[in-house]
């Protein structure tokens, strides 16, 4: 069978929307490598904006790097799992390590692939401009923008979605726990989660410290 790399990212407001979710990609890259006849062989993820530079990106920096250690390919789900940036998958290109996406198939030409990321970029500035627009009517119609009313509760009710998302974060990361030593300590479970190019809910690095608050969150 042909070796592989998997990689999946969300940024931190995808991670519950449905067909989004590293859950729904994993399920997605699973069927594919087994109607395709790839062994995967490691996998990485990002918790992170499709904006950030693969330097920033723990996950996809890993990726790159045991691809070409193994001379295989990454696989993801969809082309905007590595970005919707046209600069960004050329960019991907020029290192020389193949990258399959599994939602168009294994034999497109990289060329092709390039094509979509336009189209894809082409898509987000249109969208962006019409959003502007609209909303430079609004505001020249005499409408308030914004929920200047309602700032307190509004602002409430964002601390409390960011809480109940560490909770959810932290009580998945829990089973990453449950498969170590037991016994280890928290800078030893942390490295471990670097080395296996595990993020953290902002797509940083693991320490102590953000170990024993996962902990602490997922009581």
């Amino acid at each position: 069978m042909k070796k592989a790399i998997i990689y999946r990212r969300v940024s931190t407001s995808e991670q519950g929307k449905s067909g989004l979710g590293l859950d729904g990609q994993l399920a997605t890259l699973e069927r594919f490598c087994a109607a395709e006849g790839f062994e995967v062989v490691d996998g990485f993820v990002d918790v992170a904006s499709g904006k950030l530079a693969v330097e920033d990106r723990v996950g996809l920096a890993g990726a790159l790097d045991a691809a070409r250690r193994l001379g295989c390919s990454v696989i993801v789900a969809k082309l905007d799992r590595l970005s919707r940036d046209v600069a960004f998958i050329s960019g991907l290109m020029a290192r020389r390590v193949p990258f399959i996406v599994a939602e168009l198939g294994a034999d497109v030409d990289p060329f092709v692939l390039h094509l979509y990321a336009s189209l894809a970029e082409k898509e987000r500035r249109l969208i962006s401009e019409r959003t502007k627009a609209a909303l430079a009517v609004k505001k020249a119609s005499g409408v308030v923008l914004g929920n200047r009313t309602n700032l307190k509760d509004a602002q409430a009710k964002g601390r409390e979605a960011r809480e109940l998302a560490s909770v959810e974060f932290s009580k998945k990361m829990m089973g990453h726990f449950g498969n170590l030593r037991e016994g280890m300590s928290l800078n030893a479970i942390a490295a471990h989660l670097n080395q296996m190019g595990v993020p953290t809910i902002r797509g940083g690095k693991w320490t102590a410290k953000a170990v024993s608050r996962i902990q602490e969150w997922a009581v």
